[in-house]
């Protein structure tokens, strides 16, 4: 990816069914302002209105993924609330959403990158949360993703003994799905399989998958579960897969 200039703000590019937001600070690891935050949330309505979209990758500008928010601001606003708001509303999105993970991850970054459904990394890299080397609380939103993406003893080492995972240790502890010494050839072929299922499967699936992980099952969840069910039940795609797994042929999705 070309390097950007070292006041860009996050920008969103779109190209059919598939969305790019990329952090354009490569000069400060892609750390993040307040106004970066809030030109993030601006995305996530804008992606949140494009019902077409099937997935959105999460990218940073040159050699790191993202550096977390700028240290010298922690003092004057409430960091861990902002970012709390922002990794929420990522995970809440209906799109499938796959972070694409070069260099280092530090801070609320990791936490925004398991809010995301899938993580692809390339060989070498570090990931860390100094909450405790600040005095800094992380919040509450984040220490939940981390003890359910990664379990209970890997998020005490990372929060409370501010350990830092590198290259190898990202993969086996559970933070990446998937890495390569050819980081693009993996998400491209990460990006066809996902494209190749069926979206109305995917994201009522996504959807419960994470209420069942925030242990949400209310009656208002239930009845969500249930739709969701039934529309795919009586889906054109759930025809079509049926009828391509007879055939034994790629099946060819509407998403209707």
């Amino acid at each position: 990816m070309s390097v950007q200039t070292l006041n860009d703000p996050p920008s969103l590019h779109i190209d059919g069914p598939v969305a790019t937001l990329c952090l354009n600070r490569p000069q400060l690891a892609n750390r993040l302002s307040v106004a970066d935050l809030q030109r993030l949330h601006q995305h996530i309505e804008c992606l949140r209105a494009k019902p077409e979209l099937r997935l959105v990758l999460l990218r940073g500008a040159g050699a790191h993924f993202c550096a977390g928010f700028q240290i010298d601001a922690v003092d004057e606003v409430d960091a861990p609330a902002l970012f709390e708001q922002l990794t929420d509303a990522w995970e809440s999105l209906p799109t499938l959403t796959l972070a694409v993970i070069q260099g280092d991850v530090w801070g609320g970054a990791v936490d925004w990158a398991l809010a995301c459904d899938f993580r692809l990394g390339g060989p070498s890299g570090r990931l860390g949360i100094p909450a405790a080397r600040l005095g800094l609380h992380f919040y509450g939103g984040g220490m939940q993703r981390l003890v359910s993406r990664l379990g209970l003893s890997a998020a005490k080492r990372l929060l409370l003994a501010a350990e830092v995972w590198q290259d190898d240790q990202r993969l086996h502890g559970g933070f990446l799905d998937a890495q390569s010494g050819d980081l693009e050839a993996l998400v491209g072929i990460w990006q066809q399989r996902l494209l190749d299922l069926a979206p109305l499967a995917q994201q009522g699936m996504k959807r419960h998958l994470n209420a069942l992980d925030r242990r949400t099952r209310d009656p208002d969840v239930a009845a969500q579960f249930t739709q969701d069910s039934a529309r795919c039940a009586a889906s054109q795609d759930l025809a079509e897969g049926l009828l391509a797994w007879k055939q034994k042929r790629p099946p060819r999705f509407r998403g209707v």
